[in-house]
C-alpha cells in the first residue's frame, strides 16, 4: 500500500507549486483578467487569496493547538493590503511562501493546531495543514492556467495525494449521509483507487485495489465509480471540470447528491 508522502516533500512541493503560481502570475496578460474557474475574481484576487492564505496559516500553525484561528491572523487576512504593481506582489507573494514554509519547519509535522476540518480523516496537525496547502497552491496554478486557455496536468505525485487529501479532509464527516447508504469509487489511471462509503455513520474513506487488481473482487458494490486520470479526478474533485469529462459507471446522479451534501457539523 502506498505511504503517504513525507513533510519534506510536502514542504518542497508547497515551494515548487507556489514558484509555478508566480511563473504564471508573472506572464498572465493583466491582474485584471477574470479568473474563469473562480467566477467573480480577477487574478489579482486570487494572487490576494493565495499569499495571504500562506500567511494565514503561518500564524495557525506558530500558535499550536487552539479552538480557532488566532484572532490577530483572522483580523489581518481581513485588513489585508498588498502590492498592485505586479514586480512587487509577486515578491510579496514570494515572501508569503517562506513565511507559510518556515512556520511549518518550526513546527514539525506532529504539532496540533487548529483546522476547520476537525471532524475528518485528516488530522489538526502542521502536517495535515501543509499537505492541504500543497493542493492549494497546485489548484490555484491550475486557475491561473485557465486564464490563457492552456490548463497543464497536475504533476503526478502532486494529483496523486491530491485525490486522497480533498477526499479524507472534505468529504470524511461523522454526519449521517441522508439518502440510501451507498460507496463512491475514485480510480486513477496510474493505479491507485480509494472508496468513499456513505450511509447513517457519515462518509469515510479507504484505500482500495484498482479495478485491474480487484477483478472479480465485490467490483460492482459501489453506486457511483470515476474513471480518470490522478490529475482530473483533483480537478474534477474541486469542482473545475464536470463529472461527464470523465468516465462514470453506475448511477451518475449519486455524484449530483454527494456534490449537494452539506453534512452538519459535529
Amino acid at each position: 500500500m502506498e505511504k503517504n508522502l513525507e513533510f519534506a516533500d510536502l514542504l518542497r512541493l508547497i515551494d515548487e507549486r507556489s514558484t509555478a503560481f508566480r511563473t504564471e502570475v508573472a506572464a498572465a496578460p493583466s491582474l485584471d483578467a477574470q479568473v474563469p474557474t473562480c467566477p467573480g475574481w480577477t487574478l489579482f484576487d486570487l494572487v490576494k487569496h493565495l499569499g495571504g492564505g500562506d500567511r494565514f496559516w503561518a500564524a495557525i500553525v506558530g500558535a499550536g493547538p487552539a479552538d480557532g484561528p488566532p484572532a490577530e491572523a483572522v483580523a489581518a487576512r481581513a485588513a489585508l493590503e498588498v502590492p498592485r504593481e505586479r514586480e512587487a506582489l509577486l515578491a510579496w507573494l514570494a515572501d508569503s511562501t517562506q513565511v507559510l514554509l518556515s512556520a511549518l519547519r518550526e513546527a514539525g509535522p506532529e504539532s496540533g493546531c487548529w483546522t476547520w476540518w476537525p471532524a475528518s480523516q485528516t488530522p489538526s496537525t502542521s502536517g495535515g495543514a501543509a499537505r492541504h496547502r500543497v493542493q492549494e497552491s497546485a489548484m490555484h496554478t491550475y486557475d491561473v492556467q485557465r486564464i490563457g486557455g492552456a490548463p497543464q496536468p497536475l504533476p503526478l505525485e502532486v494529483a496523486l495525494d491530491g485525490v486522497e487529501e480533498f477526499l479524507f479532509t472534505v468529504c470524511a464527516t461523522p454526519s449521517a449521509w441522508p439518502h440510501k447508504p451507498t460507496a463512491f469509487d475514485f480510480h486513477a489511471a496510474e493505479g491507485r483507487s480509494w472508496r468513499l462509503t456513505v450511509d447513517g455513520d457519515g462518509a469515510r474513506i479507504t484505500r482500495v485495489p484498482s479495478p485491474a487488481a480487484a477483478a472479480g473482487e465485490d467490483s460492482d458494490a459501489a453506486g457511483a465509480s470515476v474513471h480518470g486520470t490522478a490529475s482530473e479526478l483533483v480537478i474534477y474533485l474541486y469542482d473545475r471540470i464536470p463529472a461527464d469529462s470523465l468516465r462514470v459507471d453506475g448511477d451518475a446522479g449519486l455524484l449530483d447528491l454527494l456534490r449537494a451534501w452539506e453534512p452538519e457539523e459535529k
